[in-house]
């Protein structure tokens, strides 16, 4: 009689196991999203091709979530080319958090390079669901597996494909104004078709096109010359003042060029640092800590965000090979000064506008429609590259400074800054108003 009544309390235990839903907290997302950072500073990817990969597995995770979440409602019909994801079986025990980081990770794993890296992050979480409720954790996965398909069938139809096999930047050494490669690794142009990628919200890569800069001249008294010698009076100054100045340390901050090559004596190798998009992915995780956001709102934060940048990335893209300006670099060397150098690295491709200064200023509109517009923050982002935590008032705040660091860093003039971060707000502002993600009623009850 005792082994019987042990036997069936522990039958009980067992069915109670698997009754048991598993937890899927937003630090689960955060890790995620996190490794996906990891293995792309790994992997060396380029600032647009970044923002490709931050978009698409939030779409699917958060279109899982918001089947059932009466706080927000589906992208169907309000993003270009996207058709409603397949339905939940409600027959099965899908949970839609744990279908949506199943998801999230599996989309992720198919744009990057390092697959393997991605695979054992999955696995290792594979094997404690499974463990904990296995009947929920294979119908879930299941689910989040068919809805990644979806979302894969629709993103290889965005034209990025074709733009792999699109003819390589040719420099024109003929104008003077034209963009040229350099140092210290004076790589080629990159993306130069970034402008055919499929947007996500803006109408077209050209919807949102800037002014032009000012006249290209090196006469002295020119509007365009100022803006040439006021990046070297600027270097020059925080020279004097040295490498504690507050230049200096902002322009380090949002430096974000995952392109920073270093010279050893005969050997060239590059050191691996996160990209602009990267970057506001990192304000998102601190800012939905701080509102202590659920899982949904989590997703539903990055989803909206990754969005804004991926569209903004496209707009700038459109400028920068169209206007196809040469940067402070190359003209201070040749009429200033020879021996100049900025304090950061020039990135790989033309000046105006900026783009740090677009993406940011896309982002900062989003994200203060999500969380306010006074969400003060402490962005500890690069922490991981040794560089002190910096705090802001504001997400508007954090952008006017991404943006200004570009001057502080010697890599941009002030028209592809303020010019800039008016096209991010601008295109932000748009994604705000088309996009009808939260569903107003419902959040008013829950408030």
């Amino acid at each position: 009689m005792k082994k019987l009544i042990l036997l069936l309390v522990l039958l009980s235990l067992g069915c109670q196991k698997e009754d048991t839903p598993i937890e899927v907290s937003p630090e689960l997302m955060h890790s995620s999203v996190d490794k996906v950072i990891e293995i792309m500073i790994h992997d060396i990817f380029s600032p647009p091709v970044a923002s490709r990969i931050f978009a698409y597995p939030n779409i699917a995770a958060y279109e899982i979530i918001a089947q059932d979440d009466e706080r927000f409602l589906s992208l169907e019909g309000q993003v270009h080319e996207f058709n409603p994801i397949p339905k939940a079986d409600t027959n099965k025990p899908i949970n839609k958090a744990l279908a949506a980081m199943i998801a999230h990770m599996d989309l992720s794993r198919r744009l990057i390079f390092s697959e393997d890296k991605m695979e054992v992050f999955r696995d290792s979480l594979y094997t404690l669901w499974s463990s904990n409720n296995e009947r929920e954790f294979e119908a879930s996965r299941e689910y989040g597996l068919q809805v990644a398909e979806h979302i894969a069938t629709w993103m290889d139809k965005d034209n990025y494909k074709q733009t792999r096999t699109m003819p390589k930047f040719t420099v024109n050494t003929d104008e003077p104004s034209r963009w040229q490669p350099t140092p210290p690794a004076y790589m080629a142009g990159i993306e130069p078709h970034w402008s055919k990628i499929r947007p996500f919200v803006i109408e077209s890569a050209d919807q949102f096109k800037p002014l032009p800069p000012p006249p290209f001249t090196m006469e002295e008294g020119s509007d365009f010359y100022k803006e040439v010698k006021e990046v070297y009076d600027i270097s020059k100054k925080m020279e004097e003042e040295g490498d504690e100045s507050e230049g200096v340390q902002i322009a380090k901050f949002w430096d974000c060029n995952p392109y920073v090559s270093v010279t050893r004596g005969h050997l060239m190798f590059a050191t691996k640092k996160i990209t602009p998009g990267a970057h506001w992915i990192g304000i998102t995780k601190i800012a939905s800590r701080k509102a202590q956001s659920d899982f949904n709102q989590t997703v539903h934060a990055y989803t909206k965000t990754s969005m804004a940048i991926a569209d903004a990335f496209i707009s700038c893209w459109d400028e920068k090979y169209r206007s196809n300006l040469i940067r402070p670099e190359t003209l201070i060397n040749e009429h200033i000064d020879d021996s100049w150098k900025p304090v950061l690295q020039t990135p790989p491709f033309p000046e105006y506008t900026s783009g740090h200064s677009v993406v940011s200023g896309a982002a900062s509109v989003v994200l203060t429609d999500i969380f306010g517009e006074d969400f003060a923050f402490d962005d500890d982002t690069e922490l991981a590259y040794g560089l002190p935590v910096r705090s802001f008032s504001s997400f508007r705040e954090a952008a006017d400074e991404a943006a200004i660091s570009r001057m502080y860093g010697g890599i941009h003039y002030r028209a592809a800054v303020e010019v800039g971060v008016k096209q991010g707000r601008d295109l932000g502002s748009f994604i705000v108003k088309k996009l009808n993600m939260e569903n107003e009623s419902r959040l008013a009850q829950t408030q």
